[in-house]
């Protein structure tokens, strides 16, 4: 089995950390610089940086900021937000960063993902999946159980601000085929919520490719990692609040996963 990542993650908003619910009422929650080094000297595996105005905003990602993380840091490090072509991940690239992260311009644009695959490599392209749960049926759309009934999941694009009608699990298996080499798949519903990550939205996809997947959203308690790595065969899990707050520290997190018999990146 591979080890599996513990991700912390940075939702930046113009120079600052910040961290709501449901993609709502931000909170400030500290320097993304002094927060990327701290995870980095506790052992994180890997982090993400996330621009979440930038799409919205239509500009570019703040890249002064990126490039202050990379030089903080010593793991591998993933941007988003604002990404639209080959230029603006080269620029990213060269900021420091070691992935980047495409969700609203891989939607608007499927081929840039293929575009960026074959100039940088597959292993660098994030492609980030923004859900959420949709009960209406509607034909075509995969229909899965869960406690609360049949749903479908639906992608939302510009940080989570517009609904597309775009089933998120066959969106998947499509930008798989276009070239993702990982996902980074957000539940909209569970987002902040400290409730679990959404598994079957997890599993649902993780069953349907084969690239590596990134749980994210709902994060509140170690076990709620556990839980998304063997029910929801993620392969790596993204947590903010949690590590924000220093509810529970990196070590903390990856201490309680051994010792379930969970394989951890030391």
């Amino acid at each position: 089995m591979l080890a599996k990542r513990i991700v912390p993650c940075l939702d930046v908003d113009h120079g600052r950390v910040v961290k709501g619910i449901n993609f709502i009422e931000l909170k400030h929650a500290g320097d993304p610089v002094e927060m990327a080094k701290r995870y980095s000297d506790e052992g994180a595996d890997e982090l993400v940086f996330l621009d979440i105005t930038a799409s919205h905003e239509k500009r570019d990602i703040m890249r002064q900021y990126v490039e202050g993380v990379a030089k903080a840091i010593s793991i591998p490090f993933t941007v988003g937000g604002g990404i639209r072509n080959v230029s603006d991940a080269r620029n990213v690239l060269c900021s420091g960063a070691d992935k980047v992260s495409v969700n609203t311009a891989a939607i608007e644009n499927p081929p840039v993902i293929t575009e960026l695959a074959d100039v940088f490599g597959r292993q660098c392209i994030v492609v980030a999946i923004d859900a959420k749960r949709n009960r209406t049926p509607t034909e075509g759309k995969l229909m899965f159980d869960t406690p609360s009934g049949k749903v479908w999941f639906e992608v939302n694009t510009y940080g989570g601000r517009k609904p597309t009608g775009i089933d998120a699990v066959a969106w998947a298996m499509q930008a798989e085929k276009l070239g993702a080499g990982e996902f980074l798949v957000t539940s909209m519903d569970r987002d902040g919520t400290k409730d679990g990550y959404d598994i079957e939205l997890t599993r649902a996809i993780s069953e349907r490719v084969n690239v590596p997947v990134i749980a994210s959203g709902g994060a509140g308690v170690p076990k709620h990692l556990y839980d998304v790595f063997v029910e929801g065969k993620a392969d790596a899990a993204l947590a903010a609040s949690i590590f924000h707050y220093n509810q529970y520290p990196v070590p903390v997190v990856k201490d309680y996963l051994r010792k379930m018999g969970v394989t951890i990146r030391q």
